[in-house]
């Protein structure tokens, strides 16, 4: 693991991003933004599973009022996810909202995007760049407002990470070429409240545009796979590209972006965390895959204590084993665990067996023992 990338701190609400905080998990509502109600409950069982920062689409004039009430009612920071109309982003800024998400491909007007940050200046609100390649400026087009076709645009034709010959533009060079055309537009209004993303769906575009711009700029990188698919397969898409980000030291807040509950991503978002070992927020589940050895339903087991354990926020390892012989050896580093046999359970601490109970029982004894397990001091 290499040493984290040193940042500009940027405060979101009362959260730090960057400057060598934790690395947050953000997630984005999947409502109505103009059903207050709606948006307002989804946040709230976002709050329940640990969301640090969430972000809502703000597409027309009533979806910006009302962020303003749904900041009311929340308690995580909340951003306003602004395309094409910098009117929005004036309206949620005037409204109360903790950071601004602007696209530099679809809010190209220099005019326009100083207005915006003379808004956020005088709020003292972080303003995101979010360069995404399922909406970059025409090839040629950066920062220009005439002229180009969004159906013409050449985007499609650059080549991804690896494909390029030598000298050829590719589509790392546009996409971080999108991102410093606005970030020298917000230093030039002596602006510094930055923090930047630069999504794709392609996993070795997306590493290497990220790689790129963190040798350039000392703000807080927002990391994400675009369009990452289904909980299972987004899931892993993400979790290899942002692994590969994050090992290097590089990011400050991520979001999992998934065709599913937005639970899911934040659940997802603290797993890459964790495996890394750069947050350990909540439990951790240590399970066996199962073999021929297991004399219970091991797979049914292990999805039952996870399901407990997601209303437990206590950091300790927790594991479920198939094989009274092997388990407690095999999972020696777990706080407690259970090694489930032929009608009986051994439950066990850092390996060391602590009672044998009936198979009846595992399940119950299991969670007992959790229960009973300390947190670490300062958790």
């Amino acid at each position: 693991m290499q040493q984290r990338r040193v940042t500009r701190p940027v405060y979101v609400g009362g959260v730090q991003v960057g400057g060598g905080a934790d690395i947050t998990v953000q997630s984005m509502t999947k409502t109505d933004t103009r059903d207050v109600a709606a948006t307002v409950r989804q946040i709230h069982e976002l709050e329940e599973v640990g969301c640090d920062i969430i972000r809502s689409a703000v597409p027309d004039l009533e979806a910006a009022r009302a962020m303003a009430e749904i900041k009311k009612r929340i308690n995580i920071p909340l951003i306003a996810d602004i395309h094409f109309h910098y009117q929005l982003a004036l309206e949620c800024a005037q409204g109360g909202v903790d950071c601004l998400r602007l696209n530099p491909g679809n809010l190209r007007d220099e005019e326009q995007v100083k207005q915006v940050v003379a808004a956020a200046k005088e709020r003292n609100i972080p303003i995101r760049i979010g360069v995404n390649f399922g909406s970059l400026p025409p090839v040629g087009g950066i920062g220009r407002t005439r002229g180009f076709s969004r159906h013409m645009d050449l985007v499609n034709r650059l080549p991804k990470a690896g494909q390029a010959q030598a000298g050829q533009y590719s589509i790392v060079d546009h996409m971080v070429a999108t991102a410093l055309w606005e970030i020298s537009l917000l230093e030039r209004q002596d602006f510094d409240q930055i923090k930047i993303s630069l999504k794709a769906f392609d996993v070795p575009t997306t590493v290497e545009a990220y790689r790129r711009l963190a040798e350039m700029v000392p703000y807080p990188l927002h990391l994400g796979i675009t369009e990452a698919g289904t909980v299972q397969a987004g899931s892993i898409r993400t979790a290899v590209g942002l692994g590969l980000l994050l090992y290097e030291g590089i990011g400050d807040t991520i979001r999992v972006s998934l065709s599913g509950d937005s639970t899911e991503e934040v659940a997802a978002g603290y797993e890459i965390l964790k495996a890394l070992n750069l947050r350990n927020k909540g439990t951790t589940l240590v399970a066996c895959p199962s073999c021929g050895r297991a004399d219970v339903d091991v797979v049914k087991l292990a999805n039952d204590v996870d399901a407990l354990l997601k209303k437990n926020n206590k950091n300790i390892k927790v594991a479920v084993m198939g094989c009274e012989v092997n388990g407690p050896g095999e999972a020696k580093d777990a706080d407690v665990g259970i090694a489930a046999g032929a009608g009986r359970a051994v439950i066990f601490r850092k390996g060391e067996k602590v009672r044998v109970v009936p198979e009846a029982d595992m399940l119950t004894a299991l969670m007992e023992e959790v229960e009973n397990t300390p947190a670490p001091a300062g958790d």
